[in-house]
């Protein structure tokens, strides 16, 4: 076995460790609620955020695992302005107008 097969990248406990930190980042914008008014989720909001970040980073793992290693970077910065991209129109629709 080559050591590229043994990170942590090709374990399945990897979803596990998604999810954790799925749940770590959202514990920042319910703290925040219980500090200020200018943060105000609703539950709908806690769960398209984790469904975003869930599934990105998972669907990520997956292309990872199938790219060569000197693509991840850039396969890893697609991801991450896709989800930039989906976060922006999911907050106030920056790239589109909702009016139109």
């Amino acid at each position: 076995m080559n050591q590229e097969t043994n990170g942590l990248l090709f374990q399945n406990r990897i979803f596990t460790w998604i999810g954790l930190a799925t749940c770590a980042i959202l514990l920042v914008p319910l703290i925040a609620m219980r500090f200020t008014t200018e943060v105000d989720w609703r539950l709908t909001d806690f769960i398209a955020m984790g469904s975003l970040l869930f599934c990105i980073a998972s669907v990520f793992v997956l292309v990872a695992r199938r790219v060569p290693v000197k693509l991840r970077l850039i396969t890893g910065g697609i991801f991450v302005a896709a989800f930039i991209y989906i976060w922006a129109e999911l907050a106030v629709g920056i790239f589109t107008d909702p009016g139109s």
